[in-house]
C-alpha cells in the first residue's frame, strides 16, 4: 500500500507538472526551464539525504555503505544523460502543443518499455500487442489532422516517450544497486549541467527578471517533479511490480488533462478526446498479465 500512494502521489505531481511547464515558457525558454529545475531539485535533495539518514537504522546505514559509490555514480550519470535529453524534448514539444495530448503522448512509454525489451530477449504478451494496436489508432487521432498533418509539438513528445522509456530502464537496473535519494540527487545535478549547455549555446543566459516571472513553475517543476517524484518513482520502483508500477504512473496523461482543462483553460475536441480514451485504453490492457503456460506432467 506505501508504494501505491507513493506512485499515485507521482502520478498527480507529474500530471500538473506539464501545466506548469507550460507557463514557465511564457518566461523563459525550454533549455532555460530544464537546467534550473534540475539544479533546483538537485539543491533539494541534498538535504533531504541527510535527513533521512539519520531516520534510518543504523544497520541500514552499514548495509547502504557497502553498495559501490562507482556504481552510485555511474547510474547517477547515465541517468542523468537520459533524463536531461528526454526533459527537453518534453519541453520543448509541450511548447507547440496542448498539456492535454503531451501528457497522454507521454504516457505511451508504458507500451514502449516492453516492446524494448524484445531486444534484450523478453517476449510480449497479446496483451501488449493489443495495447500497441489501440496506442496507434489514440495516436492518430490525437496528432493527425484531417489534413493528415501533425503538430510539431506532438513528434517532439512522442520522441520524449521513447527517450523515458529508455530512463524507466535504466532506473530499474541502478535502482536496486544504489541508495535511491542520492542516485536522485546525482541525476538531477548531471541533467542540469547538461541543459545549461544548449541553453548557453541557443538561448543565451536567461535574465533575472524572466526567472522571477517564471519563479512558480519553476519552483513547481524543480522541487515537486524533479526533487519529490521522481526521488518517489526510484523509491517505489525498488520492491514493486514493475508492470503495477508502470499503470499507476500512467494516470499521469489523465491528471495532465484535468490540469490543463481546470488551470490552462485548454479544451480537446471530441476526436482528440477518442484518441486519449483509446491511448487509456491500451496502457490498461498493456499491465494485463499473460497467464501463464500450464507444465507439462511427465508420463509415468
Amino acid at each position: 500500500m506505501k508504494n501505491v500512494i507513493l506512485l499515485l502521489l507521482t502520478a498527480i505531481i507529474w500530471g500538473f507538472a506539464f501545466c506548469a511547464q507550460s507557463k514557465g515558457m511564457e518566461h523563459v525558454g525550454p533549455f532555460a526551464f530544464n537546467c534550473l529545475r534540475s539544479l533546483i531539485g538537485a539543491l533539494f535533495l541534498i538535504p533531504c539525504y541527510h535527513f533521512l539518514d539519520r531516520l534510518k537504522p543504523s544497520y541500514q546505514l552499514e548495509a547502504e555503505r557497502k553498495l559501490s559509490r562507482k556504481v552510485l555514480w555511474l547510474g547517477g550519470i547515465c541517468c542523468g544523460v537520459v533524463f536531461s535529453v528526454a526533459s527537453c524534448a518534453q519541453q520543448i514539444g509541450i511548447k507547440y502543443t496542448t498539456v492535454g495530448k503531451a501528457g497522454f503522448i507521454t504516457a505511451t512509454y508504458i507500451l514502449i518499455v516492453p516492446l524494448l525489451g524484445l531486444f534484450i530477449g523478453k517476449k510480449c504478451s497479446m496483451f501488449i500487442w493489443i495495447g500497441v494496436a489501440l496506442a496507434i489508432v489514440g495516436l492518430y487521432l490525437l496528432c493527425i489532422t484531417e489534413k493528415m498533418t501533425t503538430q510539431k509539438g506532438d513528434l517532439y513528445v512522442l520522441a520524449c516517450a521513447f527517450l523515458f522509456s529508455l530512463h524507466i530502464l535504466v532506473i530499474d537496473y541502478f535502482s536496486p544497486k544504489c541508495e535511491s535519494v542520492r542516485l536522485s540527487c546525482i541525476q538531477f545535478f548531471v541533467a542540469g549541467i547538461l541543459c545549461s549547455i544548449p541553453m548557453l549555446a541557443v538561448e543565451g543566459l536567461p535574465s533575472w527578471s524572466s526567472v522571477l516571472a517564471a519563479k512558480h513553475s519553476i519552483l513547481y517543476a524543480g522541487i515537486l517533479s524533479s526533487g519529490v517524484a521522481y526521488t518517489l518513482q526510484i523509491i517505489a520502483q525498488k520492491d514493486f511490480n514493475p508492470a503495477i508500477a508502470s499503470l499507476i504512473m500512467s494516470l499521469e496523461s489523465t491528471f495532465a488533462a484535468i490540469g490543463g482543462w481546470l488551470i490552462l483553460n485548454q479544451k480537446l475536441t471530441l476526436r482528440e478526446l477518442s484518441g486519449c480514451a483509446l491511448m487509456f485504453a491500451a496502457i490498461i490492457i498493456a499491465q494485463i498479465p499473460s497467464r501463464p503456460q500450464a507444465k507439462l506432467q511427465p508420463q509415468e
